[in-house]
């Protein structure tokens, strides 16, 4: 049962997961920090030291779990909100040696452990053990990167796109009372009898 830390929680795990898995070996030659950023964090005055950045460009409904229940759940009106979560992962780095032992060591991470589970994913967002979110890179044409990359303010940097999927925000919950049926009543007066 997700609460609405549930997007949060999915990138803060993601980073943790990533920043708890970096090798002492690259550790030792570069040191890198693992970290969710906002678009406010990527004005002309930001600067990332040697860094791995996740920031969320989008979010869209997950058109195949639309008003579809938790398995093993009982009747009702509320329906999770599906979402799937669309991500940018950027290498920042002062060489190019740097990026790019950096990304392909994200990407082999990745590509070993595409799930992020209970055990995985941070508590703030109440996860159940049923829980989980696939995390699969996404195929960005050239051109929708640089159309992200042109509204953001530092030029271009290596990036790489993934979506996690499927994230379930369950309604919340509502006193288990009946309904309110209102019936209108006129009364007529009836003539003599």
């Amino acid at each position: 049962m997700s609460n609405l830390l549930a997007i949060h929680s999915v990138g803060q795990s993601l980073m943790t997961f990533l920043q708890n898995a970096y090798p002492p070996q690259l550790q030792a030659i570069h040191t890198c920090e693992f970290k969710q950023i906002s678009s406010g964090e990527l004005d002309k005055n930001s600067s990332f030291e040697t860094s791995v950045t996740l920031f969320l460009y989008r979010v869209t409904m997950n058109e195949h779990l639309r008003n579809l229940q938790r398995r093993n759940e009982l009747g009702g009106e509320q329906f999770p909100l599906s979402v799937d979560l669309h991500y940018l992962l950027t290498v920042w780095g002062d060489t190019p040696l740097v990026e790019q032992a950096i990304v392909a060591w994200v990407m082999q991470q990745l590509n070993q452990r595409p799930l992020l589970d209970l055990s995985a994913l941070s508590p703030e967002a109440n996860w159940s053990p049923a829980d989980y979110v696939q995390v699969i890179p996404a195929e960005l044409s050239t051109e929708d990167m640089m159309r992200i990359w042109d509204a953001l303010e530092p030029p271009y940097r290596l990036s790489l796109s993934y979506v996690a999927r499927v994230v379930r925000i369950d309604a919340e919950r509502t006193p288990d009372t009946r309904r309110v049926l209102a019936t209108r009543f006129a009364v007529e007066t009836a003539g003599p009898v």
